[in-house]
């Protein structure tokens, strides 16, 4: 089982996350905290598998929480997905420098919720949609390795839906394949690319402008 632990200071978005996680068969609810202070004190005991944090908390935001889990120089760190009504540049940034594994904005839907930890826990990052351009006009990108990197048509195809934000099971419907399928095109994608995540995946796509 998944454990997650969820943080947020108001009670109706963690039982709505609740429901969203609990209602998953290989995820637990395994702690709630309603403040930053509470939310790094339950990681640390209960180490779960991925934390959701909101980042405006009373007692410590959300930020200094995940710095304190996943920032630099820290030993063991937590997987933590930050989900937040905010997406300012600011924010986004300092949660990415801090170590966070997500960055959603909590109207993305419980689909986009959900897959996020699975990709925290796998070890790739996601980052809400409506974020992922304006993101990636930021982004250090890598220099090419190629004009189309190596990669076939249809992992092109992929590539192009990961850069406009899609989520794994969205480009199975979109392109009449598995998930599985998806996931398999990928890995092959950031083999060929030296690429760590769909973040690097889209800012690849993106440099190319292979999407408008």
């Amino acid at each position: 089982m998944i454990k997650v632990l969820i943080a947020d200071d108001q009670a109706m978005v963690r039982t709505g996350f609740g429901m969203i996680i609990g209602a998953q068969p290989d995820m637990e609810v395994v702690g709630e905290a309603a403040d930053g202070v509470e939310a790094v004190a339950l990681a640390r005991k209960l180490r779960p598998d991925v934390a959701l944090l909101d980042i405006r908390m009373p007692k410590m935001d959300g930020l200094e929480a995940l710095r304190l889990l996943a920032g630099p120089g820290v030993a063991d760190p937590v997987k933590v997905v930050v989900v937040t009504t905010f997406d300012l540049d600011e924010y986004v940034h300092q949660a990415l420098r801090n170590g966070a594994a997500g960055f959603l904005l909590k109207d993305s839907g419980p689909a986009l919720l959900v897959e996020a930890v699975r990709a925290a826990v796998s070890g790739d990052a996601l980052i809400s949609p409506k974020i992922t351009v304006r993101l990636l006009e930021h982004l250090s990108l890598p220099k090419p390795a190629g004009d189309d990197g190596g990669l076939s048509p249809r992992e092109l195809d992929v590539v192009k839906l990961v850069a406009r934000g899609l989520t794994n099971a969205e480009i199975a419907g979109e392109l009449f394949i598995s998930i599985g399928t998806v996931k398999t095109h990928l890995g092959s994608v950031q083999t060929k690319l030296g690429a760590r995540g769909r973040v690097e995946i889209a800012a690849w796509a993106w440099e190319r402008r292979l999407v408008g």
